[in-house]
This record gives structure tokens, C-alpha cells and sequence, in this order.
């Protein structure tokens, strides 16, 4: 056995080495929620600057920024709110980094946690609140002492732990699991959900008094389809990233900026950042033109503009001279048939609701060598059927 007491203070999965064999369940227990509390207290205290700059030039988001100044240094209680995946996190580690504030930022998504965990969660427990609770545990509340306390997607909070929540809000103590005593909390709380809370209360899935205590400061973020402004900057500052973190380069044309630019964006800054990535892995260290950008962003792009953005030249011979005529600057025949060819085959797919072997038929080919296509023009047709 080897003395382990000094180790632990710092390691307590050292304490492993100093359990008697054979091993009691309860001792084993009682070292593994040890190591369990130490591992939450380093993955969710840390806060990540690197990540949480506010990036964008839109009137929108010169206004977010313009709040979060003014927010930032008092202890008002914010709801930042907006769609799935337009940063409302970012917009909440700004707030923390601009407080002053000298304790953590500590993040919870309230609907990534089932429902009977959650209370232990964020208040902690007692030693035997509940089976398999060897130890007490301090929550998040108590993780966050001196900073910030971010509940994300409060939205989705059962209607029980938002009484309790009102409580801390109103008191600033908590009790945790199987306690009995009043443990005093010194946390900024900012919530956010992309839900709509005022129906969610006329339904009576969100108490009305804790949605008014919630939005003390409200913040709003605008979907990123209302931000045209913001994706050339966003765009920039994910290639930055990827450069500094993987020494990838990216350059993207102006004809694929401008597809970017006329794209709906459902899935927001999370969307174009997983684009960007993506474009990385097909073209590490190259050009980007519109024709590599995915099928939904040009199929998109080309039914607001009335069809295919295509250079429209004529080939045939004419009466004339018998030759054919191209532009004064040339081209490059090989991408421009290319182009032709995927727009023919995103054409027939949509025209055949999907279907394959019925687009096949319409474009006269074989359906092994559309597949092919397919596979290799990355064309992916919502709602596809193989046969």
C-alpha cells in the first residue's frame, strides 16, 4: 500500500492506491465521486477569451456590443435571446470578461441534463441524499463563487427547478440535495434560450415571475440572414482560426463570398463555422470558388436570382462566319462544363422529387455513373431516394 495523504491534495485519484483490498463498495464509491467532483471543478470553470470575441460589422451587432458595455460592470440579471447557434454564449462570455469580476465563468445547458440530475447539478448534495451520493458535492452555484453563472437554454428548465431557481434569485442562497442549511451564493446570473418564453408561459410551461426576474437586462441577437454585414468578417476571423490552429489557409473568391452573402443561414454562426471547417478539409490550403461550396448554399443562391448564375455564351456555329464566339477574356472550358453538368444534375433531382433513377432517366444516363456524379460533386438533394 502506498501513503497516499500528501498526493491527494492535490490528486485525489491517487487515492486509489490507498484503498485495502479486498475493496469495500463504499470506499470505492466515495474515491470515484472525488475524482468526479475534481474533473467538473477544471472542465466547466475555465473561462475561454480565445473564443468569445464578438465578431461583426452590422448595425446589429455594433448594438449587442453597446449593451454588453453597459451591462457588464453591474450585477443585473441578463436573458440574451435568439435562434439556435447566433452566439448567445459569446455574448454572455463578453459580459463576464467586461465585469471585473475575479471568479469563473460557469456554464450549464439546462436541457442537456435529465431532469432528476439537474437539481443536484446545480445546488450539489449532501453525503447519502440519494443512492450513490458517498460524498457531499459542492454545484455549480457554489463552482461559480466570485463570477458568472450562465444557465444556457433555460427555456427547457422543468417547471419545479424553476421555483427553486426563483428562490436563489431573489435570496442568493441555495441549499443543496439533502441539506438543510442555507449556503449564501456571490454569482452574475445570464440565462438565454432560443425559445419564445412569452408563449411558453400562455401555455404554462415558464412561470411569469421568474421570466420578469430573469429579464432585468434583455439582450436580443439577430439571426445571421439579417446580418449580411457580419459574414465576411466571421468568415475571415474562422480562417484566421483554422490557420492559427491547424495551419490551414483558405482564400475564398468574391463570387464565392457573394454566395455566402445571399444564403438563409437556418443554423446561423454554427453553421457558417462548420462550413468553413469543412471547406478546409476539401481545399486545405486553396481557392475556394462558389462552385465548391455545397449544393443547398448555390441551389439557394440560384432560385433568388431566377435560375443558375451562369455566363451565358453561345457555342453554335453561326451563319456568319461558321466559328464559334467566347468571351473577349476566355474561359476554362473544363470548369465551365462542370459547372453546367452539376447544375443539370441538381436540376433533375428536384424536378424528380429526389428520386434517382428517375433523374437518371431525365438526364439519359446510366444510374451507377449519377450516383458517381453525385458522390463526386457532393450534391445532396434534401430528401434523396435511392432507387
Amino acid at each position: 500500500m502506498i501513503p497516499s495523504e500528501e498526493l491527494h491534495k492535490d490528486y485525489p485519484w491517487a487515492r486509489l492506491h490507498s484503498l485495502r483490498y479486498p475493496v469495500r463498495l463504499d470506499a470505492l464509491g466515495e474515491v470515484l465521486e472525488e475524482i468526479r467532483a475534481a474533473r467538473h471543478r477544471t472542465d466547466h470553470s475555465d473561462p475561454r477569451p480565445c473564443d468569445s470575441d464578438l465578431v461583426g460589422d452590422s448595425a446589429d451587432t455594433r448594438f449587442v456590443r453597446k449593451l454588453i458595455k453597459q451591462v457588464a460592470p453591474s450585477m443585473a440579471t441578463v436573458l440574451i435571446t435568439g435562434e439556435s447557434g447566433t452566439g448567445k454564449e459569446v455574448v454572455a462570455r463578453r459580459i463576464h470578461e467586461q465585469s471585473g469580476r475575479s471568479g469563473p465563468f460557469v456554464a450549464v445547458n439546462c436541457g442537456a441534463i435529465p431532469e432528476n440530475l439537474l437539481e443536484s447539478e446545480l445546488f450539489g448534495h449532501e453525503r447519502g441524499a440519494f443512492t450513490g451520493a458517498v460524498s457531499a458535492r459542492a454545484g455549480r452555484f457554489e463552482q461559480a463563487k466570485g463570477g458568472t453563472f450562465f444557465l444556457d437554454e433555460i427555456g427547457d428548465m422543468p417547471t419545479v427547478m424553476q421555483v427553486k431557481l426563483l428562490r436563489v434569485l431573489e435570496e442568493r442562497v441555495i441549499e443543496r440535495v439533502g441539506g438543510t442549511t442555507s449556503i449564501p451564493v456571490d454569482v452574475r446570473v445570464i440565462a438565454a434560450t432560443h425559445r419564445d418564453l412569452p408563449k411558453q408561459i400562455e401555455a404554462g410551461d415558464f412561470r411569469e415571475d421568474l421570466f420578469y426576474r430573469l429579464s432585468v437586462f434583455p439582450i436580443e441577437i439577430a439571426p445571421l440572414r439579417d446580418r449580411k454585414d457580419d459574414i465576411a468578417p466571421l468568415v475571415h476571423e474562422f480562417v484566421r482560426r483554422l490557420h492559427a490552429e491547424k495551419s490551414v489557409s483558405l482564400r475564398l473568391t468574391d463570387g464565392a463570398m457573394r454566395s455566402l452573402e445571399a444564403y438563409s443561414w437556418s443554423g446561423n454562426v454554427r453553421e457558417l463555422a462548420n462550413l468553413i471547417e469543412r471547406l478546409a478539409v476539401i481545399r486545405p490550403n486553396g481557392l475556394v470558388n462558389s462552385r465548391d461550396l455545397p449544393w443547398p448554399i448555390t441551389e439557394r443562391v440560384e432560385s433568388a436570382a431566377g435560375g443558375p448564375e451562369v455566363v451565358s455564351i453561345d457555342l453554335r456555329p453561326t451563319a456568319d462566319s461558321g466559328a464559334v464566339h467566347l468571351p473577349s477574356g476566355g474561359l476554362d472550358l473544363k470548369q465551365y462544363l462542370a459547372q453546367i453538368e452539376q447544375d443539370m444534375i441538381a436540376r433533375a433531382l428536384s424536378d424528380s422529387d429526389g428520386v434517382v433513377q428517375r433523374a437518371a432517366e431525365l438526364l439519359g444516363i446510366g444510374r451507377t455513373t449519377l450516383v458517381e456524379k453525385i458522390k463526386r460533386y457532393e450534391i445532396s438533394a434534401p430528401g434523396s431516394k435511392a432507387n
